[in-house]
């Protein structure tokens, strides 16, 4: 894309902008804010504290255009198949479609009568078993959404293979009534069938190995090995191979989410990933929410240079929303290669992180509104809270719009210079009505297609992350010789990994503490 006229005709436009403040193009537009507000479904999107103006907008617009982001749309949500690398669909968005394809609604039916017997007063904890996205997403979205999670039942998550992880998740848990859903969409995860078969013995030393069968559900691709492993068939539910382990929360990955908040809270998630699904599929660019993020975060990722983007919902329930994003984002868009093998020739994925409001302003705040580096800011925010403390969410969001307004402004003209704040600094403020199961899947679906988005400019495939299976592989080895110290190091092997081992191998205990 950078060699198109669109490109560079941004790239013009970027000058012309690098000495204008934010507070001129405020001063010169007493209506800004207002006119750099977008809304759909519920969700109020203001851009307006971005470096950018309306011929921004437009010129982003016709950038979409040269990408054919409407055309990569279209084959994104009718299950073409948009994987290259893979040869398949990446058609998750039909696992939160009110009709379904048969076997998905199928699946749905077996997962809602599942659900409803385990909440039924069986079982008093459930423990998902997963990593990556069979752990994130419906770990996150369970804390989100703990307003609206029964009492009755415990549902918790392990996903390090730190044994430390899995004493601290199983701690006052009664084996005898805890159920443990593996969830692996090979079923060859080695952290989570290491985590899967602790657990298989922390409960049959409770209840025996015959009935520890019961306590074990899975998700898998694979149902064959599930089954091999131990799981009763109609305890198996199914993935398939067109969803990307990052995009499975609306699939049977969030079978744990479910029997938390309930099937029918459930289908309200599905309800409101469906509705900025459709929002993606038709609204124009400048009204387009995720094309909009999407646009934006090129802009200041390729333009203006900035290499990372923090996230910041001022809402605790969405604590784990940043560390979600993360593997959406870095594992879709970390790539130095275009869907056609070549290699990139503009930076892709930015370094995504973030944390809470109000802790961050007393973590790493200072360096937003005065490091040497211009990080921009997604701030997300609910006009109602899910609690009855008014003062505390009046004083919440107070924070939140002050960080915002405190960033893009600053206080320029302060005599001392450590009291200085340039100001200048992006950011985009996101507000919801109230953190519910649809305005939930309303804002996770919102940034799965603002990356989408991102990789469609970039040319690259979101989809694949042969990225993460180097280490896998090299660990296997690794492990092996932790086993065996006599087998004799691999040809791979360099001084310094070789000299860690023996340090290792001459000082471990596993003796517990």
């Amino acid at each position: 894309m950078h060699d198109t006229g669109e490109w560079r005709a941004l790239a013009d436009h970027r000058q012309s902008l690098a000495t204008v403040h934010l507070g001129d193009l405020f001063g010169g537009d007493p209506e800004r804010g207002p006119r750099f507000t977008a809304a759909a479904e519920g969700l109020v999107v203001d851009y307006s504290k971005n470096r950018l103006t309306t011929e921004t907008v437009a010129m982003l617009g016709a950038l979409a255009d040269r990408a054919g982001l409407r055309r990569h749309i279209h084959a994104l949500l009718n299950g073409e198949p948009v994987n290259t690398t893979e040869q398949r669909p990446a058609w998750h968005t039909a696992l939160r479609r009110p009709d379904p394809p048969p076997e998905v609604a199928q699946e749905r039916e077996r997962l809602t009568a599942y659900a409803r017997q385990a909440r039924d007063g069986r079982w008093r904890a459930v423990v998902n078993i997963g990593i990556g996205g069979s752990d994130l997403g419906p770990a996150m979205a369970t804390a989100a959404l703990g307003a609206y999670a029964t009492d009755d039942v415990d549902v918790r998550f392990l996903s390090n293979v730190d044994g430390a992880h899995f004493r601290a998740v199983t701690r006052g848990l009664d084996p005898a009534a805890t159920l443990f859903v593996v969830s692996s969409k090979t079923f060859s995860t080695i952290e989570t069938l290491t985590n899967a078969r602790t657990a298989r013995a922390w409960v049959a030393e409770a209840v025996g190995p015959k009935t520890a069968r019961a306590h074990f559900a899975a998700v898998t691709a694979d149902p064959e090995r599930a089954r091999e492993w131990g799981i009763d068939p109609e305890s198996v539910f199914r993935l398939w191979d067109w969803v990307g382990g990052r995009y499975s929360l609306a699939s049977a990955v969030g079978l744990s989410l479910m029997i938390s908040i309930g099937p029918d809270a459930f289908t309200e998630l599905l309800a409101g990933m469906h509705a900025m699904d459709e929002h993606f599929r038709s609204a124009p660019w400048a009204e387009n929410l995720p094309a909009l993020l999407g646009l934006i975060g090129v802009w200041n990722r390729n333009f203006w240079g900035w290499p990372t983007h923090a996230v910041l919902p001022y809402a605790q329930e969405l604590a784990l929303f940043p560390a979600y994003l993360q593997q959406l984002d870095m594992e879709s868009n970390g790539k130095s290669v275009r869907a056609d093998g070549t290699p990139v020739t503009t930076a892709t994925g930015p370094v995504v992180w973030g944390g809470p409001g109000t802790n961050g302003q007393h973590a790493f705040h200072q360096l937003l509104h005065q490091g040497a580096d211009v990080v921009p800011v997604d701030f997300i925010g609910f006009c109602r809270p899910n609690h009855a403390y008014a003062e505390h969410h009046d004083l919440l969001m107070a924070n939140l719009l002050a960080q915002a307004e405190a960033l893009a402004f600053g206080a320029p003209d302060a005599d001392n210079p450590h009291r200085r704040f340039t100001g200048n600094r992006p950011s985009t403020v996101i507000l919801g009505d109230r953190l519910a199961p649809r305005t939930l899947g309303q804002l996770v679906a919102l940034y799965e297609h603002k990356v989408f988005t991102q990789a469609t400019v970039w040319g690259i495939n979101p989809f694949d992350q042969w990225g993460v299976e180097l280490g896998k592989s090299l660990a296997a080895d690794i492990a092996g010789e932790f086993a065996d110290p006599a087998v004799p190091p691999g040809t791979r092997r360099d001084s310094s990994t070789r000299s860690l081992i023996d340090h290792y191998l001459a000082h471990r205990d596993h003796v517990a503490r």
